[in-house]
């Protein structure tokens, strides 16, 4: 499939014997290639992420006193739980994102293809924005589940440090709230959830996550196509007659890591919302994503909207990078398998 989701034109014989044989496989290996390259970005970034997550939910285990910066959370991090702090959740973090990244570039591109040609009106931006949000949306049946243990794990930090903070802010059944009990693992996580929530309790914040997710990938994509088309006309212009040339794989990268970082920081006071959905357990402060952005808007204003915007940046700028560049290398191997399938097709019917 080409980078605009178009298919070269071939013979009825071609058609019945390439696309059969061809493009199948081709869709499953952007599933693998968007799963792999979403579990590595989590992998090397989880660090940035687990701060971000306890900047954003400081409020609620400390009120909005003395709160913390990133320099000093990851101070205090280091501090109580050592480098295994900031990795705490990590698991959840991969499985979720591996789904995530899966079906984000396995359904993009049909999706768009789809878009544009049976609703031409949709084309451009509006193909790519669309076809982004249901990827993302379609991902999300695995990774809410996921991502309510993992940021939960990422708060709580080691057992010792958890206990001294259910005993500081009264979270404790002692003191009429009862807080969800320490997580030592996925699996005992995801079985504590279930028995004292059930489902409601594993998609605590979906709606929340979706209400993030479904602009964050619609921007994403349109941000990165809509660079991509600046970029070629950037370079049509200042060189005309020239042979210049920027591998795909190094401009998904560049390019990538800017629709990421961007997306992110605009999508901010979404995650922020998510966030304190998916932490709070059973201690309800906020009934729904409009009452937690209602009362964090009245309460903290602006700074509390945009809590943890730098780490989330770090976070989706490599992340996003790296994601693209995967993709980009898959569709140019993809291209380069086509372009040599047609050359022994012609040569093929030239002797017969």
């Amino acid at each position: 499939m080409a980078v605009d989701g178009s298919t070269p034109r071939r013979s009825a014989k071609s058609l019945s014997v390439g696309i059969s044989d061809q493009n199948h496989p081709i869709v499953w290996r952007e599933f693998l290639w968007g799963a792999i390259a979403g579990a590595f970005g989590e992998g090397m970034i989880h660090p940035v992420d687990t701060v971000k997550t306890r900047i954003q939910s400081q409020a609620i285990f400390s009120g909005c006193k003395n709160q913390k910066n990133v320099l000093q959370l990851v101070r205090a991090v280091w501090a109580t739980d050592g480098l295994g702090g900031f990795y705490r959740g990590i698991t959840p973090g991969i499985v979720g994102s591996l789904s995530t990244g899966a079906t984000y570039f396995g359904v993009i591109e049909s999706t768009k293809k789809w878009l544009e040609e049976s609703h031409p009106n949709l084309g451009g931006h509006w193909a790519h924005f669309i076809s982004g949000a249901i990827g993302d949306t379609l991902g999300s049946f695995i990774y809410v589940p996921c991502e309510v243990m993992k940021q939960r794990m990422q708060v709580q930090g080691s057992k010792k440090y958890w206990a001294s903070i259910v005993a500081k802010d009264g979270l404790g059944a002692g003191h009429g709230v009862n807080m969800y009990g320490y997580y030592s693992g996925m699996l005992q996580a995801g079985c504590s959830i279930w028995k004292e929530q059930g489902l409601k309790g594993l998609y605590a914040g979906y709606w929340s996550t979706l209400a993030r997710d479904v602009p964050f990938a619609g921007l994403m994509v349109t941000f990165y196509e809509a660079f991509k088309k600046t970029t070629e006309y950037g370079k049509q212009k200042l060189f005309p007659s020239s042979d210049f040339h920027v591998n795909s794989s190094v401009e998904g990268l560049l390019l990538g890591g800017l629709a990421g970082g961007l997306s992110a920081y605009l999508t901010t006071p979404l995650d922020v919302v998510k966030t304190r959905l998916q932490v709070q357990g059973t201690a309800t402060r906020y009934n729904g994503w409009i009452d937690a952005l209602s009362k964090i808007w009245l309460g903290e204003g602006i700074p509390g909207m945009f809590k943890g915007a730098v780490p989330r940046i770090m976070w989706y700028v490599p992340a996003s990078a790296l994601t693209f560049m995967a993709v980009e290398f898959l569709r140019e191997h993809d291209r380069a398998t086509r372009i040599s399938l047609d050359k022994k097709e012609s040569s093929l019917q030239k002797i017969s």
